[in-house]
């Protein structure tokens, strides 16, 4: 499903998001170090390649809402957007911090001229944020910011099952439908 906001194609794929070839950037829901581990992490460091972590390694630590930028090495992208979100029930303005993971990856996007990036759903896996409300979170942010990027066009949302594509089209369709009810008033 694509949609355009301000010149900025949305799209919401299934995937894998370490196989996002044609995208010049990828996020990684990484961890507070940088470094390998499960879910995301695991799999775009596995899929980057040791060279990954060697270049992460003075950019750590990182807290819950900051991205950071790399290379992606042995991924069919140029870069990596490494972004640290929080924790469902333990960090404190949880809402606000997924916020600030979408907009500080496509402000930092932005600012390196990046046309085109994708994303996981971010903090959905081991740190339990309920994936409805971290989807109205991602997609509001990112419907918001297509008015502020100069140099994205392409922004993609890479999710790893049909439910949670199906749930993330439901609420994206509403976002749509309340776009259009703004315009027209």
């Amino acid at each position: 499903m694509i949609k355009i906001f301000n010149r900025v194609a949305v799209e919401l794929t299934e995937g894998n998001i370490v196989k996002q070839s044609g995208y010049t950037a990828v996020v990684n829901a990484a961890n507070a170090e940088l470094l390998p581990g499960g879910g995301v992490a695991g799999a775009i460091h596995s899929a980057a390649g040791p060279e990954l972590v060697k270049e992460c390694r003075p950019l750590a630590p990182i807290k819950p809402g900051e991205a950071v930028i790399t290379k992606a090495y042995n991924l069919p992208n140029m870069f990596v957007i490494h972004t640290l979100g929080p924790v469902y029930g333990l960090d404190k303005n949880e809402k606000e911090l997924l916020r600030r993971c979408y907009l500080n990856s496509l402000i930092l996007a932005d600012k390196e001229k990046i046309e085109s990036i994708a994303f996981p759903a971010i903090s959905t896996g081991a740190f339990s944020y309920p994936m409805k409300e971290a989807a109205g979170i991602a997609l509001r942010t990112i419907i918001d910011m297509t008015g502020q990027v100069q140099n994205i066009k392409f922004i993609r949302m890479v999710l790893v099952n049909i439910n949670d594509y199906k749930l993330f089209e439901e609420i994206f369709e509403k976002l749509i439908l309340e776009e259009n009810s703004e315009e027209v008033e």
